[in-house]
């Protein structure tokens, strides 16, 4: 019987298996290697780490991992997730079948990027979700922001304060107000409001965004808002409770309401998606899961 499996190797899972591993547990970390990140090519915003590869993170992170025996990393899909009286039976997709009195779900979550042709060629390299994350290699270039959703004025503000030089999209849709309107033409900030055709440039360096009426405009990279959406089912099948935004809904260390079952990372949608907030979270769900372990043995 395994005290805790973690289940998705990001920042979160890591982190967490690292916490878990140190208080003497047994655990399993199931990870299927399909990360959400794997588009960039850089990873910043963490101190000791920043600009790192986010394979060579992970590969960090797991050769840590590997000097604990009581860790193992299991390279396979977890199918489906079977609650017992006191346990847990969580099946894999090479049929074999494992036992663990907690289960923490750090599946993280998938960009729903605007249908745009052109778009994968372009993000992750020179077109990005997350200023915070990228906006210093992006500082005082000719910028485009592509949003399609009422976030796009929050989004907008955020930019100006990497860029002067900025062109919001969106797309075909009306998602300003005449208030808003009348307050990006005063920070000099255009507004395109048509639908765009196509995203054109050179080796994953934006350049021309060309739109369906004939026009086009240059620009040297930006920024899109994305939607989002779990990354995994496991947790609408346990019948985890999620909030308004589909975020999984869980306590200060990440109880769901699942008794057992914890959720930790992006899959919580409760801090900015980046690696030091996803490793921290799974830092802090680690440490519920070991005062639980400990309050029940003891």
């Amino acid at each position: 019987m395994l005290d805790c499996v973690i289940i998705g190797g990001g920042p979160s899972g890591l982190n967490g298996s690292l916490v878990l591993a140190r208080a003497n547990k047994n655990i399993i970390l199931f990870d299927e290697d399909k990360p959400r990140n794997a588009v960039t090519h850089e990873s910043h915003g963490f101190i000791t780490r920043d600009g790192i590869k986010p394979s060579e993170f992970k590969r960090i992170a797991k050769e840590e991992l590997m000097k604990y025996p009581n860790c193992k990393i299991v390279n396979e899909r977890v199918m489906h997730i079977k609650k017992e009286k006191q346990s847990f039976t969580i099946y894999i997709k090479t049929g074999k079948v494992y036992k663990s009195r907690k289960v923490i779900l750090s599946t993280g979550l998938i960009d729903v990027l605007p249908s745009i042709h052109g778009m994968s060629d372009f993000y992750g390299t020179s077109l990005f979700s997350c200023p915070f994350c990228d906006g210093w290699e992006l500082k005082d270039l000719p910028l485009v922001l592509i949003a399609e959703n009422a976030g796009a004025f929050h989004k907008v503000k955020l930019l100006y304060n990497w860029s002067k030089d900025l062109v919001v999209c969106t797309n075909g849709k009306r998602v300003f107000s005449q208030e808003q309107r009348d307050l990006l033409a005063k920070k000099k900030i255009k507004l395109i409001e048509d639908e765009i055709m196509v995203l054109q440039g050179e080796k994953g360096q934006l350049k021309t965004i060309r739109f369906k009426n004939g026009t086009q405009i240059e620009r040297k990279g930006g920024f899109v808002t994305a939607g989002l959406k779990q990354a995994s089912s496991l947790a609408m099948t346990m019948g985890c409770k999620q909030h308004k935004n589909g975020g999984i809904e869980t306590d200060s260390f990440g109880r769901t309401n699942i008794e057992g079952v914890y959720a930790s990372g992006d899959i919580s949608l409760s801090a900015p998606s980046q690696v030091i907030n996803a490793a921290s979270e799974g830092s802090i769900v680690a440490m519920g899961v070991i005062h639980d372990l400990v309050r029940e043995d003891f």
